[in-house]
């Protein structure tokens, strides 16, 4: 593991349980997170399968779910074939998604760690940025 770790944020004006429900949503999902299809039972310990184009590359992207608080803390392996790495545990990121209840209505702060670089996680946050960017407007429409 490094200490390189990507780091998003946004405040959605929605309460906390309709933002979990879009973080957790296969139909939701796939409008906010560039298309992707979700495959899961959303249990610790369960597999999470990805599928969709991005950039106009095909992806299958997978990982296991760790942790799940409903309506506060989504935790979950990640690992992207895409990224051009082995399929080995070293090259799996965890997402963690944390929900808490803001002025406005909710705030979402998402982190990914194992990035081998400042620039890597730089990077990685500026994705993250945008997904989160889709999931408040999905939220809020």
């Amino acid at each position: 593991m490094t200490d390189f770790v990507a780091k998003a944020e946004i405040d959605v004006a929605a309460p906390v349980d309709q933002v979990w429900h879009a973080l957790t949503d296969p139909d939701s999902i796939e409008e906010y997170f560039f298309g992707a299809k979700v495959d899961t039972d959303w249990r610790p310990g369960s597999p999470i399968v990805w599928r969709g184009q991005y950039q106009r590359k095909p992806f299958e992207d997978k990982g296991k779910i760790l942790t799940v608080e409903d309506n506060r803390v989504l935790r979950m392996t990640h690992f992207s074939p895409l990224s051009g790495l082995e399929d080995a545990p070293e090259n799996y990121h965890t997402l963690a998604f944390t929900l808490a209840d803001s002025e406005t209505g909710t705030r979402v702060e998402l982190s990914q760690d194992n990035n081998s670089s400042q620039d890597e996680a730089d990077s990685s946050a500026a994705n993250w940025a945008a997904m989160l960017q889709g999931l408040k407007r999905v939220v809020e429409r």
